[in-house]
């Protein structure tokens, strides 16, 4: 499978659950790396846009739908495991990617067969009482659903950072994965 985009030198794929701080994480990043260096792609976004533009804004109206809009993720995914996955990558110059939502072990595999050793994973942990204290609430339906739990038993990921509101460790992880970025530029 060519590569859709350009050519990077290294995706970070993100995972994490709700409220874990995946957002947080690679917004950081990309502040200390610089937006012409590094870019964050959301799989989120094109099916936010697809399904209705006012969720990438309303965050109230977002949960209400929430569920509706996995169902209808899941069956474009069916239909096409990458559909998401090409969007995404279309015309993005920068050489560091930052998907800042993957879910799915599909994700994972289609950004391996595109970009190979370029493809790192990183996982983003953070308790129940952290992520609880960032607005999590438990959601039958979304937070049992492939879309928060389809990464749970993955293995081994390349990287993990845990956010559970210590800040001082959290930038000595955020450290370390930024002296890795930075080998490969």
């Amino acid at each position: 499978m060519a590569p859709l985009g350009g050519a990077p030198r290294l995706v970070l794929l993100f995972s994490g659950k709700r409220k874990s701080g995946k957002d947080f994480v690679t917004e950081a990043l990309q502040s200390r790396l610089g937006a012409d260096i590094c870019a964050i792609l959301r799989l989120s976004g094109p099916l936010k846009e697809q399904y209705a533009q006012r969720l990438l804004d309303a965050s109230t109206y977002k949960e209400a739908y929430r569920r509706d809009m996995i169902r209808w993720g899941e069956e474009k995914r069916q239909a096409d495991p990458g559909f998401f996955c090409k969007k995404i990558v279309e015309g993005v110059s920068q050489p560091i990617w930052l998907v800042s939502d993957t879910r799915r072990v599909s994700d994972i595999q289609w950004f391996q067969e595109a970009y190979g050793a370029a493809v790192q994973t990183v996982r983003v942990v953070a308790s129940e009482q952290s992520r609880q204290q960032r607005g999590w609430v438990f959601t039958p339906g979304v937070d049992d659903a492939e879309s928060e739990c389809g990464l749970d038993n993955f293995g081994d990921f390349d990287w993990v950072i845990k956010n559970h509101g210590d800040e001082q460790h959290l930038e000595e992880q955020l450290g370390n994965l930024l002296e890795f970025v930075y080998s490969r530029l």
